[in-house]
């Protein structure tokens, strides 16, 4: 009897869903391409670690080198910190937006112009926005481990020393799935390999400017507004203030507005890929 009762709470959800969107968008099946891309994945360990290394020689060349010029710095709250710690939790959310950024650009890319991955999965019961939930849920999950990964680095070298620091993790997630979706979207555009270098062009001022490696405060007062148009800047504000343990009202915002990038580009890469793989 309880069986029969969740077969049909199941059969009821599925039916609302499809009443939402039709089925040749969605079928309710986004967790089918995730598995996939797990699997195919599962050999390619070296290329996890390379995205790894670089924001971990980032942090060990702050730790011993530059920090040693700056010992510390004013943090969220007033909170003294060591340019360390102030860097630390900046990188970590960096690396999470590298790996989603990668993952989601030159992957789909050469799936949907080259080895037309996405029309044989429309071949099967999936949906445009099965597989844009499914990749980009995918390339969260890649910029998510990044994150533990460097995490795990920063508690071995004592840049975490607030009990919210394990919130962290998340703040990488949505940080990642932002980027992801963001990404997704803006490679439905793109034709030509080349064309590549304005991903790139994107990337490298957010990652340099968005109050990485230094507070807004230092920032001249006209440019302070567009720097925190960043979505990085807000992913790098919600991880700072969790490492000192500043929680106040405003990583609400931060999140509310991360949420929105992630759901405008989960919703323009769904109608990109419906118009490219359904015409």
């Amino acid at each position: 009897m309880a069986a029969n009762t969740e077969v049909t709470g199941t059969a009821r959800s599925r039916s609302v869903t499809l009443r939402i969107l039709p089925p040749g968008l969605y079928a309710g099946r986004a967790s089918k391409v995730l598995e996939r891309s797990l699997l195919v994945s599962r050999k390619m360990w070296l290329v996890f670690v390379s995205g790894i290394v670089e924001p971990a020689v980032y942090l060990l060349a702050f730790q011993i080198g530059f920090g040693r010029l700056v010992t510390e710095v004013v943090g969220p709250g007033g909170e003294v910190m060591s340019y360390a710690a102030f860097v630390a939790s900046a990188l970590m959310v960096a690396s999470a937006m590298n790996g989603a950024v990668y993952d989601a650009t030159f992957n789909v890319f050469f799936k949907i112009r080259h080895a037309r991955t996405y029309e044989g999965m429309l071949a099967t019961p999936v949906g445009p926005v099965d597989i844009a939930m499914g990749e980009v849920s995918w390339s969260m999950l890649r910029g998510g481990l990044y994150a533990v990964a460097f995490l795990a680095i920063m508690t071995l070298l004592g840049l975490s020393g607030s009990p919210w620091v394990v919130l962290l993790v998340p703040v990488a997630l949505l940080v990642a799935f932002t980027f992801a979706a963001l990404g997704m979207a803006c490679v439905t555009f793109i034709r030509t390999v080349s064309q590549f270098d304005y991903i790139q062009l994107a990337v490298m001022p957010l990652f340099l400017f968005s109050a990485t490696f230094y507070p807004l405060s230092v920032y001249p007062e006209p440019l302070r507004p567009v720097v925190q148009l960043s979505p990085l800047y807000h992913g790098v504000e919600l991880a700072r203030q969790l490492s000192v343990g500043v929680v106040d009202p405003a990583l609400l915002g931060h999140v509310g507005y991360l949420a929105a990038l992630a759901a405008l580009g989960l919703w323009v890469t769904s109608r990109r890929l419906a118009g490219l793989l359904l015409r």
